[in-house]
């Protein structure tokens, strides 16, 4: 736990812009991942690390390493960690030179929308044990470890595999499934016949009816209509690559669904290619197959 008089103070706190559409968010300590909002789960990482009367800055954008973590708490004194380039990441204490920390190959920077489901992976693999504060109805199918948020409800019907995290006064099912390393936010609604795997889900998203979402992150407010289909894998089987600022990235990922802004509704039978991004805002029509990424034009084009 945090000693008293002591906080964390956090440097790059700015979504950039390789991270679009979820730049549609004014913090990148908004966003939601694992068990709540970035700021939540770095300041619970970070805590053991925290001294009495102390300040600790650390970058937004950074997750360290176990291994990382291992070395900084047998640091007494104060230390900094930075990347190759001498880019600061993290450091505490400022009455003498600090002991220097590279960042290891294992830490995570977060600088693509799909590191985040790299980190979703990260903190969901560590969770051990089920923490149900909900309502499990009868005929639900918890086959993995599941925490259920107060006032959330499973319904019958639902299978649920892999690790689950559920926010506050959800609705899942009747007859979805859930596999894989999911974070599903509060106040949402995953419907009949809808399946969610691997995927971050920000407060507010509806998925009602007839649907699949896969390796995806939707951001808050999003109403997914019934039959939208997320595709995650390639016919050729190589990685998923997706276009930032112009350019064709490779994102690492065998399996990348979609990446979605604030406030999309997507109209039914929707078709997203893999790796494709929605930009706030935006709506699709009935039917609509939506094979490169979809924006508003800038202005003067």
């Amino acid at each position: 736990m945090m000693q008293e008089n002591s906080k964390i103070s956090f440097i790059d706190k700015y979504v950039p812009d390789t991270m679009a559409p979820l730049d549609c968010m004014d913090s990148i300590l908004e966003l939601e991942v694992g068990f709540g909002t970035l700021e939540e789960v770095l300041i619970q990482r970070w805590a053991p690390l925290m001294r009495e009367n102390e300040t600790l800055k650390v970058s937004a954008k950074f997750w360290p390493s176990d291994a990382l973590i291992e070395k900084l708490l047998a640091c007494e004194g104060p230390f900094a960690v930075t990347k190759e380039d001498g880019l600061l990441l993290a450091n505490r204490g400022q009455e003498t030179t600090p002991v220097l920390f590279p960042c290891d190959e294992d830490s995570l920077l977060l600088h693509y929308p799909w590191d985040l489901l790299r980190l979703n992976e990260l903190i969901l693999g560590s969770v051990k044990e089920n923490n149900l504060e909900g309502t499990v109805r009868e005929l639900a199918v918890l086959d993995g470890i599941v925490h259920l948020g107060e006032g959330s409800v499973i319904l019958p019907g639902v299978y649920v595999e892999g690790t689950a995290i559920i926010g506050k006064n959800c609705k899942i099912g009747p007859n979805c499934y859930l596999r894989g390393m999911n974070y599903i936010s509060s106040n949402c609604h995953i419907g009949q016949a809808v399946e969610v795997k691997n995927s971050i889900l920000m407060k507010n998203v509806k998925a009602g009816h007839l649907s699949y979402i896969g390796d995806s992150i939707i951001c808050p407010d999003v109403n997914i209509g019934a039959g939208t289909i997320t595709s995650n894998l390639r016919h050729d089987g190589k990685k998923q690559r997706s276009v930032v600022n112009g350019m064709l990235v490779d994102t690492g990922r065998r399996k990348l669904g979609a990446i979605i802004g604030k406030d999309v509704h997507t109209g039914i039978h929707t078709s997203i290619y893999p790796g494709r991004k929605i930009w706030a805002g935006m709506d699709t029509r009935p039917g609509d197959i939506i094979q490169q990424d979809l924006r508003n034009a800038p202005e003067g084009d």
